[in-house]
């Protein structure tokens, strides 16, 4: 969130044969959100409330949270009604940042709930999590319109194929990672709110992080800090290990220590094979990256340094 400005990337216009079964059923019309943060302090919440209530809107949902009352910083999300919210939208952010952000230094967004957010789809040759990450999508689960996959491999094209979303096989080595990376910028540029790494199994430069100027989300093999380097499941075995997990974080420059989002473990045993420990490692994969995928496009997460906040 940019301080007072919403600079939301993200178009006010789906075309309505891409919009997925949750943007088509009517439940989020007229919804908007509004998620807010600022050094804490007296006044926040009734200046915003008042501000919504002077353009009409009616409050259906509130949360909020603030790290000390004396000097900490608070966090907010509403979600409220308002008619015509999609035509208003530009208008509203416009007067939020200049009547009440402005004046607390706050950071904001605001966004229609209807219109759900555009993703791409990066991954290499495992495919629990990109499959799994289509199907909930195509029932109608995801808040997202799943745009674009993009592989450094051809392996899961004709998987893909069955949902009809373009698939781009970009490969990447060592020498061709920078003209790999600006492929990959050209094709998203514009058209996509968020990056998912469905297990994507390359590194992203600080260069596209910066450039393609949208959060991307990775799903890390492991309950993080966890261990480090190859074969984690097979180095969770040797040590006899009780639990394996995932971990969902925001990606940044700093290799897997980016805000996290999501996590979950589930218990196994010394009777079980590398094989089996793997395989719920994967299912694990699945429900967390989806969890963390859905709470970011329902605009859930807030960030504070290298934390979050997930209402």
């Amino acid at each position: 969130m940019n301080e007072a400005s919403s600079s939301l990337p993200h178009s006010a216009v789906v075309a309505p044969d891409r919009r997925s079964q949750w943007a088509r059923d009517g439940a989020l019309h007229d919804h908007g959100r509004l998620l807010m943060s600022c050094q804490d302090g007296p006044g926040i919440v009734a200046s915003v409330t008042a501000f919504l209530h002077a353009r009409g809107a009616n409050i259906v949902h509130a949360d909020q949270n603030s790290t000390d009352p004396e000097g900490g910083k608070f966090f907010q999300r509403i979600v409220f009604h308002l008619p015509n919210l999609v035509e208003r939208l530009p208008g509203l952010r416009r007067e939020f940042g200049e009547e009440v952000a402005g004046r607390f230094g706050m950071a904001f967004q605001m966004s229609a709930a209807e219109v759900p957010k555009r993703v791409a789809l990066f991954v290499s040759k495992f495919d629990h999590c990109l499959l799994d990450l289509l199907w909930r999508w195509r029932r109608g689960e995801l808040p997202v319109d799943i745009v674009q996959v993009v592989s450094n491999h051809p392996d899961l094209e004709k998987d893909v194929a069955g949902f009809d979303v373009p698939y781009a096989h970009i490969p990447v080595t060592r020498a061709t990672k920078a003209e790999a990376e600006q492929r990959q910028l050209e094709l998203l540029e514009n058209r996509v709110d968020l990056v998912v790494l469905a297990r994507y199994m390359q590194v992203l430069s600080g260069d596209f992080l910066r450039r393609v100027e949208v959060p991307a989300i990775n799903i890390h093999h492991s309950f993080l800090p966890a261990f480090a380097g190859a074969g984690p499941y097979e180095q969770a075995k040797k040590r006899g290990v009780k639990l394996v997990g995932a971990t969902a974080h925001y990606v940044t420059e700093d290799l897997d220590e980016g805000p996290i989002i999501e996590q979950d473990v589930a218990r196994i045993s010394h009777r079980q094979s590398v094989r089996e420990i793997a395989r719920r490692g994967a299912d694990i994969e699945r429900v967390v990256l989806a969890r963390a995928v859905e709470a970011h496009c329902d605009d859930r997460v807030l960030l504070d340094d290298n934390t979050t906040i997930v209402f």
